[in-house]
């Protein structure tokens, strides 16, 4: 086998790595590619020169709440004295002020304040989402109670009860879809609707794939009743897109998802169950009671508008960081955002207050739920980033493979935040699932990275130092650089900024409260166990926007006078629009009973600490739900499980190749042992270091990628380099050669078998077949020679380039499938 190709194509590579390496060439980060600034808005508040606060309450009042609200763009232009009654935001007296705000407010549950409630309702919110605007006075609120958003008590309420009803329900088929609903949306909705659009607008239900196209339109489509569908409401209501009259239009997507609904039969509801009585996800108790510890919180997004090009920072410390949203995204059903290939990102103006506020404390902790799309991004991938371009940071957290990547500018790190501090590779403590993640940085600690509340023992070898080099003008995103470049894909369901850094303590109870929009349900039971109000209880969410997420159910009686008697309770199954969830069963094999001893009044028995996901079909404010129960007390419904399906028969798979790929860690072994250069030698070390997870981290071929060959060559380069300019290594590598002579002669005055046969001998070995020819290596060699020693044009050609000319000759070898294949 002849890898004369290979080592050619290595070859060249080589030579404009070691070009641009020689003479310090890059050009710097790209542009800094920034959003416009908003217009300005007067949101500061009104100078106050009256009487001071009478109490310690009323400072508070007009640090927390007062100072934001004063601002004529917000109620300061109408709550005043002599104007619009209650006058909280009056600028005379403080104190009367704090007086008519105290109405207002609920200092022990911030989000039922009146206040909220207003705004929450579209009184004079300053922002595009009410409910953003109702999040920030939420916030206001919590601080001039100065609390730290400790947990309230969740009350349970019963649900109207009703019996599963009979559903409509979307056949596995596409086909139906494909002859009713579907032509109307390839033919009017392609433009925008799809993978492939100019700009592409996510959800893609008139994607050319019509498996694509039918999964996304399944939630826009009320089968039991068409005129209320998402994509009937579109037209009827919002006049979006129509391709001729709206309400015609309208009218014809109605009749086209009406047939579709005429061809469904009904879905009843199989009488032999024990079932419990349905609800449907917003039917279940709100489970928010608070509990996130975020005293120290500048900024936050939690995504919860869940539509726009615009995600709020909802910390209520201003300026307001919101981020415009752009590229390939689109939102999480539960809050949340997903990226492909698009950003999130602040004008740089609004940036600014992260450079104040942390540089101010010279700590800080980010904080965020995140789901790695995959294990395979490098570069590494931006994830949160508050930067000017591709080689200038302030921080980043990123990722690499199974790494997370925590690069910070500091007085002891390049503009770049190198060295980074990454993640162990043995400990894979990425994954490509929903993780909280913590970037901690004080003076004293330096970095350090929590995963899902646990420290992961990561040490920060560069000595902490101060953040006075940091730069104002960088702007923060999410999912790329500013640029565009080193593009994240994954989901965000929320991020903090936090300008001290959060406990080990803390930062669990973070962890614990969890993430994103969640109920309580309560399915009753009553009927069936004969105690009066009772239920079984599921936290459940909208996992993203395919799936729900169900997790440690538990049995509770509302009555608090009530009996629990024994009723065994087995075979527990999730049912959702009138018939079983084909999957995401595991409560089936539940074997316990309800009983008084292992009951606890007010907080009820814990039937399981598992967790499910149950598929989302007709989407979360029409899936109604129930469970079933193999026995429940004296109830009973015997199951039969139906045979497996046979195994499929063994395929043969496609023959393995007898020849791999080292990976990175043997790539750097084999250079060091070729060379004689030691894999401890200080630049070897740090190249290897800033350049292994860009290096094959599998042995099969079929995953080695250009990058991969990029790193190769520049550990390559990096190796002869040092070999070159080792006064000891040098002379015993390329015995005889004489290294003062000029380029322009050394290599014709000499015989340059001195460098080939030793490059040659080192590399290739001795008599192995499946290594390149000698002749063929050499004359490679030579080809290369005559392009590097072809000193006209007033190229500088002394002793100096002497080396230089060997380092490449070196490196084409070393960094060849002669040294990376095996």
């Amino acid at each position: 086998m002849n890898h004369s190709l290979k080592l050619l194509s290595n070859k060249l590579t080589s030579i404009l790595l070691l070009a641009c390496w020689l003479s310090a060439c890059g050009g710097g980060s790209a542009p800094v590619v920034q959003n416009p600034a908003p217009p300005p808005v007067d949101t500061s508040p009104i100078t106050y020169s009256g009487p001071v606060g009478a109490t310690a309450d009323v400072q508070q009042f007009k640090l927390a709440l007062w100072d934001n609200i004063s601002s004529k763009e917000r109620c300061g232009a109408c709550h005043v004295q002599d104007q619009q009654s209650p006058s909280f935001a009056r600028n005379d007296d403080i104190n009367l002020a704090y007086s008519a705000a105290n109405s207002l407010v609920n200092l022990t549950s911030a989000q039922d304040s009146t206040l909220v409630t207003k705004v929450a309702g579209g009184h004079n919110c300053w922002l595009a989402s009410d409910s953003a605007c109702a999040d920030i006075m939420t916030t206001w609120i919590s601080n001039w109670a100065n609390v730290e958003n400790n947990a309230n008590e969740i009350i349970l309420e019963a649900p109207l009860a009703k019996e599963p009803g009979a559903n409509k329900n979307f056949p596995a088929s596409n086909e139906l879809f494909s002859s009713t609903v579907y032509p109307l949306l390839e033919t009017y909705c392609a433009n925008c609707h799809t993978n492939s659009a100019t700009i592409p607008i996510s959800p893609y239900f008139a994607s050319s794939d019509i498996s694509e196209a039918y999964g996304a339109a399944k939630a826009r489509i009320e089968l039991d009743n068409p005129a209320n569908s998402r994509f009937v409401g579109r037209l009827r209501d919002e006049f979006h897109n129509c391709w001729s009259d709206c309400a015609s239009n309208a009218n014809e997507l109605v009749m086209a998802i009406q047939q579709m609904a005429d061809a469904i039969e009904l879905t009843l509801l199989d009488e032999k169950l024990v079932n419990s009585k349905a609800l449907s996800l917003f039917e279940g108790t709100l489970a928010t009671g608070g509990g996130r510890f975020e005293k120290d919180v500048i900024a936050k997004w939690e995504f919860k508008t869940g539509k726009g090009g615009t995600a709020f920072d909802t910390s209520g410390v201003d300026p307001a960081m919101n981020l415009s949203l752009n590229g390939q995204y689109s939102w999480i059903n539960g809050w949340g955002i997903q990226l492909v290939k698009g950003k999130a990102q602040s004008s740089t103006a609004s940036s600014k207050k992260l450079y104040d506020l942390i540089t101010a404390t010279n700590e800080f902790s980010i904080e965020a739920w995140v789901v790695p799309a995959n294990v395979t991004q490098e570069g590494p991938a931006r994830i949160i980033s508050y930067s000017g371009g591709a080689e200038n940071r302030n921080f980043t957290l990123g990722q690499s493979l199974y790494n997370y990547d925590a690069l910070l500018r500091t007085s002891n790190t390049d503009n770049n935040g190198d060295p980074a501090l990454s993640t162990a590779d043995a400990d894979e403590d990425l994954q490509a699932g929903l993780q909280h993640v913590v970037l901690n940085y004080d003076p004293i600690n330096g970095r350090q990275l929590f995963i899902n509340g646990v420290f992961t023992e990561d040490l920060d070898n560069t000595a902490p130092g101060d953040l006075n080099n940091w730069n104002s003008t960088y702007a923060f995103v999410l999912g790329s650089e500013v640029s565009g470049e080193f593009t994240w894909a994954g989901s965000i369901r929320m991020v903090a900024i936090h300008n001290r850094v959060l406990s080990a303590e803390q930062i669990t109870q973070n962890f614990e409260v969890g993430i994103g929009q969640k109920f309580f349900l309560l399915f009753d039971v009553s009927s069936i166990t004969q105690i009066n109000q009772s239920y079984v209880v599921f936290e459940t969410s909208l996992y993203d926007s395919y799936s729900y997420l169900f997790s440690e159910p538990f049995f509770i009686s509302l009555d608090d006078n009530a009996v629990i008697e024994p009723a065994p309770l087995k075979g527990m199954r999730i049912g959702i629009n009138g018939r079983e969830a084909s999957v995401g069963q595991v409560f089936v094999n539940l074997d316990t009973s309800v009983n008084q001893a292992e009951y606890v009044a007010g907080q009820g028995q814990i039937l399981s600490r598992l967790g499910t996901i149950i598929p989302l079909e007709k989407g979360a404010e029409l899936d109604e739900f129930f469970l079933t129960f193999e026995q429940l007390g004296r109830q009973t419904n015997v199951v039969v499980e139906a045979d497996p399906p046979l195994p499929a028969e063994a395929v043969d798979l496609s023959a393995q190749s007898d020849i791999g790929m080292r990976n990175f860690a043997e790539i750097n072994a084999s250079m060091a042992t070729l060379t004689g250069v030691s894999q401890n030698n200080s630049a070897v070390k740090a190249a290897y270091e800033q350049l292994k997870q860009q290096l094959p981290a599998v042995t099969n071929m079929g995953s080695f990628l250009a990058s991969n060959q990029m790193a190769v060559t520049q550990m390559a380069i990096k190796y002869c380099d040092q070999l070159v300019e080792s006064s000891s290594l040098r002379p015993a590598f390329f015995s005889g050669f004489d290294f003062s002579q000029a380029a322009s002669s050394a290599f014709t005055d000499q015989d340059k078998s001195l460098i080939f046969n030793p490059l040659i001998t080192k590399v290739l070995g001795q008599n192995i077949s499946t290594q390149p020819e000698s002749s063929a290596v050499a004359n490679e060699l030579d080809t290369l020679l005559e392009l590097l020693t072809d000193c006209s044009a007033g190229k500088v050609c002394d002793a100096n380039y002497t080396k230089t000319v060997v380092k490449a000759l070196c490196a084409a070898t070393l960094g060849s499938a002669a040294v990376t294949l095996q």
